[in-house]
């Protein structure tokens, strides 16, 4: 059975204070509750190796926001896959539409970091979704497969094997608005249908997670129709107090629907 997974999105955002008093606030409130879920920071890179010397001997693991494509050499104010690893991340999120917006990321330079990634045992948290423009125009899932195709065209279907999809719609993130369920299990199983087709047992080893407006108040609707298989949590990952209950929320559901099943 497939853990939850929970991944903490700070973005553009936090510093030591903040850090001190919630990384333990976090400990030791959630690590030793973790049964049916998976929890991961991806705090600003300045942090990664501090918050490191926190999330040791828990079960609590840690995520970059970035990666450069380069392994080393001159290219000023860029982290390498390599670093990354050293200082003991375990998932790099890339994709996400606020690099694609504000960096000018493409499907082309987010391939060949999805690659990296992968080639150097860590694991991509491959960000897709579309424009409000692009859902009216009724491309969701053309969108989405293209943002996959790329990865595949530059290798092959092995290479996601055991990695995981975070289904973000862009008009949703930051926004307060979140996808319709309906809307969100339409995607998530065209998506996973057509990786199937190319091979099915790889569909099965790829986490479907969902970001866009996620909080305290509408998980259960996305807990509960057992589509997704984790959360990337931005603005609810920064109040503290609230992200422990989310996580609790969600642990709690889980631990019911189990039960039922």
């Amino acid at each position: 059975m497939k853990k939850f997974l929970i991944i903490a999105n700070w973005k553009l955002n936090g510093n030591y204070k903040f850090i001190n008093k919630n990384i333990n606030l976090i400990k030791k409130k959630i690590d030793n509750l973790l049964n049916y879920c998976n929890l991961s920071i991806a705090p600003p890179f300045v942090y990664l190796s501090y918050i490191n010397n926190f999330l040791k001997n828990t079960s609590i693991s840690l995520t970059a926001q970035n990666v450069d494509i380069h392994i080393k050499g001159s290219f000023t104010g860029e982290i390498s896959i390599k670093m990354l690893k050293d200082i003991g991340v375990k998932y790099v999120i890339i994709g996400h539409s606020e690099r694609r917006l504000y960096h000018n990321e493409n499907n082309n330079s987010i391939s060949k970091k999805f690659i990296l990634i992968k080639n150097n045992g860590l694991i991509p948290i491959l960000c897709i979704g579309e424009t409000e423009k692009q859902k009216k125009q009724n491309e969701t899932e053309k969108i989405c497969i293209q943002q996959i195709d790329n990865i595949l065209e530059n290798s092959n279907i092995n290479i996601l094997n055991k990695t995981i999809i975070a289904y973000e719609p862009i008009w949703a993130i930051g926004s307060g608005k979140s996808a319709n369920m309906n809307e969100i299990q339409k995607v998530i199983l065209y998506i996973k249908k057509y990786i199937a087709s190319l091979n099915p047992q790889i569909a099965e080893n790829i986490y479907f997670v969902y970001g866009g407006s996620v909080n305290y108040s509408n998980l259960d609707i996305f807990l509960k129709k057992k589509i997704i298989n984790g959360f990337l949590v931005g603005k609810a990952s920064l109040t503290t107090e609230n992200f422990i209950s989310l996580v609790k929320k969600a642990e709690k559901i889980i631990s019911l629907l189990n039960n039922r099943s």
